[in-house]
């Protein structure tokens, strides 16, 4: 079904069955098969793929070339009927490429809302994209990555299957991540380790020298005080209690299956 106050290009091909809402634009030579839903104000732009069962929401930005919803490149997908769900407001620049889930996980990648992705990023299987983040040209977010909420994976770093990127983090260029990184933390390298806080990025997000202060108490106690991480968490508990942006902290360490980046 295509709304009437949709705008499709004679070129693009839209398959029957296919849910494009109000105020749609759809580009030159883009293709959208009969699962797909893409929702009003939504801007799709020329050369454009979107497959599978992809539900996209309202006023997002896909530019030429990107690739949204096609199969995996998981060895063990055998064509199950996966999806892809995406929020609202995102821009997806040239080349993107956002893959569908596996039976062998959730089954969808999601993402959700206000996040940029730059040329040419990969979205694998199975991710989870919280909103407002920032993945830079050529990154890489292997499969089962989770990437939270005012993240930032800068420009041709690659985030290992399975790994977590915090909430407020941020990840140089040209990084290799192969365990988690916790909100908060500055990450660089090949394999990425902690530089400290990334303080701008708290600043910027409204975050108080109060609280930015317990927060870096809390790194200290997590990088520097030569403790173990059983010893820490009763500290980070008791802080918590004062600044819930630690608990941010706590639930990686007792979440973790890779281990934090030290």
């Amino acid at each position: 079904m295509i709304h009437e106050s949709a705008k499709i290009h004679p070129s693009a091909v839209i398959e029957e069955g296919a849910k494009i809402g109000a105020h749609v634009s759809v580009g030159p030579f883009t293709y959208i098969t009969a699962n797909v839903e893409i929702g009003e104000d939504t801007e799709i732009m020329s050369h454009v793929v979107i497959k599978g069962h992809t539900k996209i929401g309202r006023e997002n930005r896909i530019f030429p070339h990107a690739v949204i919803g096609e199969e995996n490149q998981d060895k063990k997908y055998g064509g199950e009927d996966t999806t892809v769900v995406i929020g609202d407001r995102n821009v997806f620049r040239e080349a993107v490429q956002v893959h569908r889930g596996t039976a062998q996980d959730k089954a969808t990648t999601l993402i959700g809302d206000d996040n940029l992705f730059c040329v040419n990023a990969h979205i694998a299987h199975d991710v989870i994209v919280g909103n407002h983040t920032h993945i830079g040209n050529n990154a890489i977010l292997g499969g089962h990555v989770t990437v939270e909420d005012y993240a930032g994976v800068m420009a041709l770093s690659a985030i290992h299957p399975f790994c977590s990127v915090g909430a407020y983090a941020y990840i140089g260029g040209c990084s290799a991540v192969v365990q988690d990184v916790p909100a908060y933390v500055l990450a660089q390298g090949n394999h990425a380790t902690p530089f400290g806080l990334n303080l701008v990025g708290l600043k910027r997000n409204g975050f108080e020298k109060p609280e930015i202060r317990a927060i870096q108490k809390a790194y200290k106690e997590i990088y520097r005080s030569g403790k173990t991480m059983e010893e820490v968490k009763p500290t980070l508990v008791e802080m918590a209690q004062t600044w819930p942006s630690i608990q941010r902290l706590i639930d990686v360490l007792e979440t973790t299956e890779r281990g934090i980046i030290r």
